[in-house]
């Protein structure tokens, strides 16, 4: 698949570089990476993207990484797409204004779709990157939100075929089960996600370990592939990956 993305991730709590596994705020690691200097990194590794995340936000509301955003921007090429705690218009606009290319939008696709339909239109499909973060259960894939720790009675499928049909472009889609675990993507589900919205430029998230589990997520049909762990703990050269995606 041409144009395939790297997004290089930093998620941020408590104003620390930190991941989680599956999703759990009692299983936080952190880093010791300033997260400018990280950025700065990447960049300097080659990539065009970064996937910064709000995780107090995630859970609580209000979006906090504003100056931290607009540090990047200045300092970097790097275009961010970035979110947690998005809840209104004003939350959208004052994240693009601040240097964003796409604002991330979770918990609240799952709640108040009707919501985040209005935002693509408003704002543009090239604006909004919708994240379905889902959980096997049941036999089904469930949507949790607030950070994960929440359950909806809302499934994927039925969400992602409506976004879809409303012209969503962007949808970035993590398997709880394998986000900081090392384990590999699930293309299982990005092959099925393929098949159901075949116009969606899908994000994999989750388990990512080296350059195998990239090119392996490119083959399931993802357009990109969001690096969190294993980019953090030196698991494999951004520079290589990069150059890899460039290549496809």
């Amino acid at each position: 698949m041409s144009g395939f993305a790297l997004y290089p991730a930093i998620d941020m709590r408590a104003g620390r570089v930190v991941r989680l596994r599956q999703g759990d705020y009692a299983t936080e690691t952190q880093y010791a990476d300033a997260p400018l200097a990280l950025a700065q990194r990447y960049a300097e590794a080659g990539a065009t993207w970064l996937h910064l995340v709000d995780l107090d936000a995630a859970r609580e509301g209000g979006y906090t990484l504003a100056p931290l955003l607009a540090q990047i921007a200045a300092h970097t090429a790097l275009r961010v797409q970035t979110g947690g705690g998005v809840r209104s218009a004003d939350d959208v606009r004052r994240i693009l204004d601040g240097g964003a290319t796409r604002v991330v939008v979770g918990s609240l696709a799952v709640r108040e779709p009707d919501t985040v339909l209005a935002w693509l239109e408003r704002f543009g499909a090239e604006r909004i990157t919708v994240a379905l973060d889902t959980r096997r259960a049941d036999g089904q894939w469930q949507l949790p939100t607030e950070g994960w720790t929440q359950r909806s009675a809302s499934g994927l499928e039925t969400l992602l075929r409506r976004y879809a049909a409303a012209g969503l472009r962007h949808f970035l889609c993590t398997d709880i089960a394998r986000d900081g675990m090392l384990a590999g993507p699930n293309l299982a589900l990005y092959r099925d996600i393929a098949t159901l919205a075949p116009n969606l430029r899908v994000q994999a998230s989750g388990g990512i370990r080296d350059i195998d589990d990239i090119d392996a997520a490119r083959a399931a049909g993802c357009a990109g592939a969001v690096l969190g762990k294993a980019l953090l703990e030196g698991r494999f050269d951004l520079a290589q990956a990069v150059r890899g995606a460039c290549a496809c």
